[in-house]
């Protein structure tokens, strides 16, 4: 039996590693999980979702932390980990600090590192950031890369990362999204009843959190939101607010005194869902709703200047409008002028086909037989 630590650290994490952790377990493999608690409410919260619960829970974050000193407190904590237990590889997924750390610490004890989600860049080392830089430094040390497009393993094979280290799988936030059952989502509808909203088809749904649209991006983006609420009062705008001081604070002064916009704490993933699921029009600055939101053909709006997730937008899927004021009213006014079904995309997800944890558990299972 072959012991695996999988460290996560925030929700997005959670979704994307759940699919591929319950796969592991149905094969018997030994699995730890270890939560950095970079997000530490929204990641034990999605876990719970996942009938997972962490086996080591770390607790590295502290107000007002700054890049250097999150990153020297989840390495430590992480030391502490690989002296608990002998560990066989490591598995990190996507580009946060709690990867490029999990990554880090385990080949400083030359153990394989396995990348969920290698290959998506860039190039543009400030946007987003820090992340650029942190995907890129994981792959260097990475054993196994697990790309989910075929434009991710050129971005690999062009950084003269080994083919044979490479995999196309997929996303496995596409696993995830088949994981919910109608009963799930039927609770979710009751949620928003409870919360006295009405889901119809005139539903936007805005995110915004990354740290390059903190400061002055952010108060163009409200701007925009401000207008187009303005102009469509008879659409419902719904906003998880992330906790971010940074964001929470302007949202909420700007924002709260619209009755047509609905302010929430961050939403658990089945409600996120459901939104996604019925919204007519999407506003985001997320990597994993670009992905999510092609299954459900629902148009969106990247409120980035850049993105490693290309192949939304070169499917018709999505448009990257950054933070400009102009770009976000017109492209925004172009759907919600319409109706939801006029809007509606028929378009092939590009991010994945739901069996992506099947084909990465037996690429590990092949890797160990060797």
């Amino acid at each position: 039996m072959k012991n695996i630590l999988v460290v996560f650290g925030t929700r997005p994490e959670v979704i994307k590693l759940a699919p591929v952790i319950l796969e592991l377990k149905k094969h018997n493999y030994d699995v730890t999980l270890c939560n950095t608690e970079q997000q530490k409410e929204l990641s034990n919260q999605t876990l719970q979702y996942f009938g997972l619960k962490a086996d080591i829970n770390l607790d590295c974050m502290r107000e007002n932390q700054s890049l250097i000193s999150v990153q020297s407190r989840i390495l430590q904590a992480l030391d502490s980990v690989f002296e608990s237990k002998t560990f066989d590889a490591t598995i990190v997924q996507g580009d946060t600090m709690t990867v490029l750390c999990g990554a880090l610490a385990s080949y400083y004890r030359k153990i394989p590192v396995f990348h969920i989600e290698a290959g998506l860049r860039s190039y543009d080392i400030y946007e987003p950031f820090p992340e650029e830089i942190m995907r890129q430094m994981t792959t260097r040390v990475a054993e196994l890369n697990f790309a989910p497009t075929e434009k991710n393993k050129e971005a690999l094979l062009s950084e003269n990362i080994s083919e044979d280290k490479i995999y196309v799988t997929g996303n496995t936030v596409i696993d995830a999204l088949f994981c919910l059952s109608n009963d799930t989502l039927n609770d979710a509808a009751e949620f928003f009843k409870r919360n006295n909203v009405i889901i119809n088809n005139k539903l936007v749904l805005i995110t915004v959190h990354r740290r390059e649209n903190h400061g002055a991006r952010i108060d163009k983006i409200l701007d925009a939101i401000e207008h187009l609420a303005k102009e469509y009062a008879d659409h419902t705008f719904i906003i998880p607010v992330h906790p971010n001081p940074n964001v929470h604070n302007k949202i909420y002064e700007r924002l709260e005194k619209y009755t047509q916009i609905k302010l929430f704490q961050p939403l658990d993933y089945p409600n996120l869902v459901y939104l996604m699921k019925n919204a007519k029009l999407i506003l985001t600055d997320s990597g994993g709703i670009q992905e999510e939101a092609p299954s459900f053909g629902c148009p969106t709006l990247v409120m980035r200047y850049e993105t490693e997730r290309q192949e939304g937008i070169n499917a018709g899927v999505s448009v990257l409008v950054g933070a400009d004021y102009e770009k976000i009213i017109d492209y925004s006014e172009e759907i919600l002028s319409k109706s939801k079904v006029e809007s509606r995309l028929k378009v092939q997800n590009p991010y994945g086909d739901g069996k992506s944890a099947l084909r990465i558990e037996k690429i590990i299972r092949n890797y160990f037989s060797v």
